[in-house]
């Protein structure tokens, strides 16, 4: 049986971040990828000009096609920037089969422009999360969501990955690549109680577009699988980690460029 992964998110014109990234990360981790595109972004490494959001009509048209033909796998989540298009992707994975569920809670682009709006916060929380079997926000996200500080620490990050549970989440995968520290420490904490950091020197490089969406991409694809979550948790870290590590193979555009998620299988980018 193919493994078959579906990305719910936002598309990247410039082809870092977003669906395109999902489906590169679907590709190299040796799943097929399928997409419902919930709105366009006119974006590139420099940042986001403009976005239109898919009539959510049209939404359900994409989720109800996919679904209802494919043997899907697994399902992530990305950027669903407007509260029907959360409650329409709420209500499509009650109806259909998805796999396992991976929301990665996109609110803020990397260049700082705004993704997800306000309104939006509280209807994310409350749809979404609970349907989910892992959520992966970065620590801007977790504050945002909490409505209290970033985490400074790797003791606030345990107190604020404890709360998200508490939110409905059955597992958190909390990003720290967005602190001051040395390493990238991520923690992964479940309902039950386990938690496991995962710890990885930090890359100097600017070319990091599209690291959240590529990560919870791997994520979803380790699931498709069928692999336990942990181990897709741990394998999405590796990669990711690997794709930064050859970002700077790669010459795209003039602001942060995309990580290289084909560097297993490129020779000589130009």
């Amino acid at each position: 049986m193919t493994a078959i992964a579906v990305t719910i998110a936002g598309s990247d014109s410039g082809g870092g971040a977003g669906i395109q990234a999902d489906l590169k990360s679907f590709s190299a981790n040796g799943v097929y990828g399928a997409s419902v595109l919930t709105a366009l972004t006119a974006q590139n490494t420099l940042g986001v000009t403009a976005i239109h959001d898919v009539p959510v009509e049209f939404v359900r048209a994409q989720i109800d096609a996919v679904y209802s033909d494919l043997a899907v796998t697994a399902t992530k989540i990305g950027m669903l920037s407007q509260v029907p298009i959360i409650e329409e992707v709420a209500d499509g994975l009650k109806r259909h089969q998805t796999g396992p569920v991976v929301l990665d809670p996109v609110m803020v682009a990397a260049s700082g422009d705004p993704l997800l709006a306000e309104s939006a916060v509280a209807t994310l929380i409350s749809k979404l999360v609970p349907l989910a079997d892992i959520i992966t926000p970065n620590l801007h996200e977790a504050a945002r969501m909490l409505e209290g500080e970033v985490a400074r620490n790797e003791n606030d990050m345990q107190s604020q990955a404890k709360q998200l549970i508490d939110l409905g989440a059955k597992a958190v995968l909390l990003k720290g690549g967005h602190g001051d520290s040395a390493e990238s420490a991520d923690l992964l904490t479940t309902r039950n109680g386990e938690s496991l950091w995962l710890r990885e020197d930090r890359i100097a490089t600017d070319n990091t577009h599209g690291t959240g969406c590529t990560l919870s991409s791997a994520i979803a694809a380790g699931l498709a699988k069928g692999n336990a979550l942990g181990d897709a948790v741990s394998s999405a870290k590796a990669y990711i980690q690997e794709t930064i590590r050859h970002a700077d193979e790669l010459k795209i555009g003039q602001g942060h460029g995309p990580v290289h998620h084909f560097h297993a299988f490129w020779e000589g980018a130009q």
